[in-house]
């Protein structure tokens, strides 16, 4: 774990960062408040659908820093959820059997020692497992090497974030060498089975825009990977989830180094999609963090932002009092809605 002095110094971090979206750099740059746009619709006070779908975040250890990753996650994060915390996330999932799937994030998932004795265990209890991969750990030591016939083993659903089909725009955003290893991890997964017809075995792919713009059409670029992959590589792949890029931890700094961060702001407020707003992700979901506290989404988890409930921890889940509560909002909420929407599982309207 991290000094108290580490974790005092992110608490204050992202303190300011909730200051600097709700209010602007400065505290001059104004918007339409996120909840005015909900009472138009009315969808205000915001409240969840039945949740289905726990997203858990097992540990912010990462073998990547990527340049527009929300979470902060990277090589020095310590935080790592236990083993003990996994089980009581185990026992919500015996007591509410309507949660049907369990998406398992990070960081890298997969640095959690615990990580495959979690993902046995859930699907034991006959849920479907998501894994949110970065391709990369699969390459990174000898110990992973034999992720993809575990995930098939598991008939586990792997989502991987690939930033373009070319090598430039994927390590501008990843790091040197990522795109290469993407592929061989990528070649590998279609080996066991992966994104293959007729295999059941689902892999798919996530794009983000590598600066201050909104994601263009999934359907488009879905297209244009399944060509450039499949001519270059002879990889095959479910789906493309385009998935905007949140003014949040890493990218919020970018944007303000960069001088884009009230020029964004304005994109996605002018882009706000009401059918979108119906439809995110924290109305079905609710997001785990490693230490087992409670949020309305992942995006929420990382500015600390915990449901506005008395069923504030995996040990106390609830569900009559978690489906009654009041979503927590923000200005940030405009990613979510903006265009045809974004969710970890993509484009939404």
């Amino acid at each position: 774990m991290r000094s108290l002095k580490a974790q005092n110094s992110l608490l204050a971090n992202t303190r300011e960062q909730v200051e600097i979206i709700e209010h602007g750099q400065t505290g001059e740059f104004a918007l339409v408040p996120f909840q005015q746009k909900l009472e138009k619709i009315n969808l205000y006070p915001f409240k969840p659908n039945q949740i289905e779908i726990f997203q858990v975040n097992i540990g912010k250890m990462c073998n990547q820093t990527c340049r527009h990753c929300h979470v902060d996650a990277g090589p020095d994060r310590k935080e790592i959820m236990t083993r003990d915390t996994m089980t009581q996330c185990l026992e919500a999932l015996v007591n509410n059997p309507q949660i049907q799937i369990v998406d398992i994030t990070g960081g890298a998932p997969e640095l959690n020692p615990d990580f495959r004795w979690f993902v046995e265990m859930i699907k034991e209890l006959n849920r479907h497992v998501i894994v949110r991969s970065n391709l990369t750990i699969i390459l990174s030591n000898k110990k992973f090497f034999d992720l993809p016939e575990f995930f098939r083993d598991q008939q586990a659903e792997v989502i991987s974030s690939l930033p373009f089909y070319t090598k430039d725009r994927t390590d501008r955003q990843r790091g040197d060498g990522v795109f290469e290893q993407s592929i061989k991890a990528l070649q590998l997964l279609n080996e066991a089975g992966y994104g293959k017809e007729k295999t059941g075995l689902i892999l798919n792919l996530v794009y983000n825009p590598c600066g201050a713009f909104l994601p263009p059409s999934q359907a488009i670029l879905e297209k244009e990977y399944k060509n450039a992959l499949f001519d270059k590589y002879k990889i095959e792949f479910n789906n493309l989830y385009t998935i905007t890029n949140l003014p949040i931890s890493r990218f919020l700094d970018f944007l303000i180094s960069s001088g884009n961060y009230e020029i964004y702001m304005e994109k996605l407020v002018n882009a706000y999609n009401p059918a979108a707003a119906t439809k995110v992700m924290c109305r079905n979901t609710i997001s785990v963090g490693w230490d087992g506290h409670l949020y309305d989404c992942d995006f929420n988890q990382m500015l600390d932002l915990k449901v506005s409930c008395s069923s504030k921890h995996i040990s106390q889940f609830n569900t009559k009092i978690l489906n009654d509560r009041n979503i927590v909002i923000g200005q940030h909420c405009y990613g979510c809605t903006a265009g045809a929407g974004s969710s970890c599982g993509g484009a939404i309207a």
